[in-house]
């Protein structure tokens, strides 16, 4: 996989702009099968710092009706990134 298969996007949420700030940790939409080691690589390459270590989580679909048709969305997987103190946090949630 590439980079750019790996890392879908960023997560560009509340909890998300607060972790980066205050924690120093990014939040990704990444492949479902991509692993933490693949994740820490593309982030590296990607915005040029060194990663501490990565967290994933794999979220399940939820379901959504529209009138009386149901359907599930697709699984995804979200990977959160700590840097390594000293590294600068890449800026791509400016509002």
């Amino acid at each position: 996989m590439t980079i750019y298969e790996v890392i879908k996007r960023p997560i560009v949420t509340e909890k998300g702009v607060a972790k980066k700030d205050g924690e120093r940790t990014l939040c990704f939409e990444v492949a479902p099968a991509a692993n933490k080691t693949l994740v820490k690589a593309a982030v590296e390459q990607l915005f040029k710092v060194k990663v501490a270590d990565v967290r994933t989580v794999s979220l399940a679909g939820k379901l959504r009706r529209r009138g009386k048709f149901s359907g599930y969305r697709s699984d995804w997987k979200k990977a959160y990134v700590r840097l390594k103190p000293g590294q600068k946090v890449p800026e791509y949630a400016e509002i």
